[in-house]
């Protein structure tokens, strides 16, 4: 196992950085305001009145994996349960049987190549299912939607795989604005794009680790067990995205609870055989310690809604079961890490907080990969 002394002098060596980074994943990301500011326009160029003149549908079906599914993950939960639309998310290659002329199919990949979009297309144009792709320019995809008269969103193929998240979702929240299912202004592409570059310039390669947040996670990631509690429906979307980074990108197991629904579950770990034991110094040196430790990582989302109504479960709220869990960490001397809750978080609205999470998460994901030098071991 990299010793934590080690992988911060990775961290903050940026010649050593760039050697472990072949892909630019740091670049990516770090771009992800300038992604959000470029999909929105080629958003706006590619005519999605073509399918939303008709009014709203019956369903939207958003045929996704990885990034494009948790895209639509995110969309579900802003739409949240009262939507009068449904939004199903299926990985493809087949449309749902119940798809018609009264449903719009969303194709989002980030290569417009794979078969899993490209084959429910043709087959969404042959039942009359109104389609709006998104893929990269010249792919497969875009020469179906041409065909079928569809909205196609051209992205450039310059997009780094595993960072692609706001290509995807930018188009999905103009649709569903334009549909009028998310009032004007909540997903606003500028106050995203504007969160996540204050992420970049917090979280960016040439901050040491000591100032920087995501260095930080990472280091506090290095010999751990992530445990994550998402807070709500939008934070459970969240936590999906970086479970599978950490998985994907450092190789990292992850466990994820949703509150309020998977508080009891989420206690029972933290107290569980995992736990540190009784009489475990907090403070001492733990450099000769064998195996990794349990630490919690929290999404918060304070507009996650009071209690559910279910009366039959305590406590009926997410703020109120996130409590308990910290609470049963603490008894349990369990560390926490808590995203992106420097600054002052709730000085944002809903969507840029939690671009604010997904971007530091996602730094956090990519230099724990570079601290363990995963990338360039992949790449060779």
């Amino acid at each position: 196992m990299t010793s934590p002394e080690l992988a911060e002098e990775v961290l903050d060596d940026l010649g050593l950085l760039r050697a472990r980074d072949p892909r630019g994943l740091l670049p990516a990301v770090a771009g992800a305001g300038a992604q959000v500011r470029e999909t929105a326009r080629l958003t706006e160029e590619a005519a999605l009145d073509r399918v939303t003149g008709g009014g709203r549908p019956r369903g939207l079906i958003v045929v996704a994996r990885r990034e494009g599914a948790v895209a639509a993950s995110v969309l579900r939960a802003l739409l949240g349960p009262s939507s009068p639309v449904t939004v199903e998310v299926v990985p493809g290659p087949a449309l749902p049987v119940w798809a018609g002329p009264s449903d719009i199919a969303v194709m989002a990949t980030r290569t417009g190549a794979g078969t899993y979009a490209v084959g429910p297309a043709y087959e969404a144009a042959r039942r009359g299912v109104s389609l709006v792709g998104i893929g990269a320019d010249d792919a497969p995809l875009r020469s179906v939607c041409s065909a079928a008269r569809a909205p196609y969103v051209a992205l450039p193929r310059s997009r780094v795989q595993h960072t692609t998240l706001w290509s995807l979702l930018t188009p999905m929240l103009r649709l569903a604005t334009d549909l009028r299912l998310l009032p004007d202004g909540v997903a606003d592409p500028e106050a995203v794009a504007t969160a996540l570059d204050e992420i970049a310039q917090e979280c960016g390669p040439t901050r040491e680790s000591f100032v920087n947040p995501a260095k930080t996670l990472a280091l506090e990631l290095l010999d751990a067990l992530p445990v994550i509690a998402a807070e709500g429906p939008l934070a459970g979307a969240a936590a999906g995205r970086i479970a599978d980074q950490l998985a994907t990108l450092a190789g990292l197991p992850v466990t994820g609870f949703r509150l309020p629904d998977q508080r009891v579950a989420a206690c029972a770990v933290l107290g569980g055989p995992l736990a540190p034991q009784d009489g475990d110094d907090f403070f001492r040196d733990r450099a000769d310690d064998a195996g990794r430790r349990m630490r919690l990582l929290t999404i918060r989302d304070s507009d996650a809604g009071g209690h559910d109504g279910a009366g039959e479960r305590e406590p009926r709220s997410a703020a109120e079961a996130m409590q308990q869990v910290l609470r049963t960490a603490a008894t349990h001397g369990v560390p926490v890490s808590g995203l992106a809750e420097h600054g002052d978080p709730d000085r944002y609205p809903r969507l840029p907080r939690l671009a604010r999470q997904l971007a530091v998460a996602d730094f956090s994901a990519v230099y724990l990969a570079l601290a363990l030098d995963r990338e360039r071991a992949a790449g060779s």
